[in-house]
């Protein structure tokens, strides 16, 4: 029974792990040897996938943990191990350097994500894989290097095939129901943060999971609704020309 109870109440938990584990298999696909380059590599979390690969970071190194104190920030962060310290959208290497290139959950941080596109277009070999993630929708963090709250599946469309790409596979990653009750989990910290919440906590957690449960039958029937809201999209695209 409370094995049961707890399947009702995971609803909204899977975003990372998701995403992660996509993004493990993917880079696994890529042939040994191939060199690729991981754009916006912050603290390196993915070289741990490219054992098989050359593997190459880059990053714009400015984020220091605190950033401006506004929305959510790490508080601390290592810029220390990067290989390359550039703006992502000019980066020193030459044309046709790279096999493959990754760039997961960064275009958020970009004040013009095309131009990075136009970038990785210029940086790859035909026929090279490009991968990328990034949010559909998401609350300010980083700041003040948030720039944009997400992505849909037409912005990728249009343009990775502007600039030679041919999408293999886009995946969304969570539906509707996932994402409200991922906010759902925030509500209290927010709540405590910008309401000045302090009494009837506990009745509000009551709240919570009540709906939490609802969250997550309506989550276990979807059918499509992550064409109105999801996590984000993981995405694979093919350098064609």
């Amino acid at each position: 029974m409370i094995k049961y109870l707890k399947n009702f109440f995971n609803v909204g938990l899977d975003n990372e792990s998701v995403r992660v584990a996509w993004l493990e298999k993917a880079l696994k696909k890529i042939p040994v040897g191939s060199k690729i380059l991981d754009a916006g590599a912050g603290e390196l979390q993915f070289k741990k996938f490219c054992n098989h690969l050359e593997y190459v970071s880059q990053d714009f190194a400015q984020y220091d943990g605190s950033g401006d104190g506004s929305g959510l920030q790490t508080k601390t962060w290592d810029n220390s191990k990067l290989d390359i310290v550039s703006d992502i959208t000019k980066i020193p290497e030459p044309d046709k350097s790279f096999d493959a290139i990754m760039c997961v959950e960064v275009f958020e941080y970009l004040p013009d994500p095309v131009s990075a596109i136009r970038e990785f277009s210029r940086l790859m070999k035909v026929g090279g894989d490009l991968v990328i993630t990034a949010p559909f929708c998401s609350l300010t963090h980083f700041s003040p290097y948030h720039f944009c709250s997400g992505f849909n599946r037409y912005f990728y469309e249009k343009n990775l095939s502007d600039n030679g790409f041919e999408i293999v596979e886009i995946t969304a990653n969570g539906n509707y129901f996932e994402y409200v009750a991922q906010e759902l989990r925030r509500i209290c910290f927010v709540a405590q943060q910008h309401s000045g919440l302090k009494g009837k906590k506990y009745f509000l957690k009551f709240l919570v999971y009540g709906l939490l449960f609802l969250l997550k039958k309506f989550s276990s029937k979807d059918r499509g609704s992550s064409e109105l809201l999801c996590f984000g999209y993981h995405v694979i695209a093919k350098k064609i020309k």
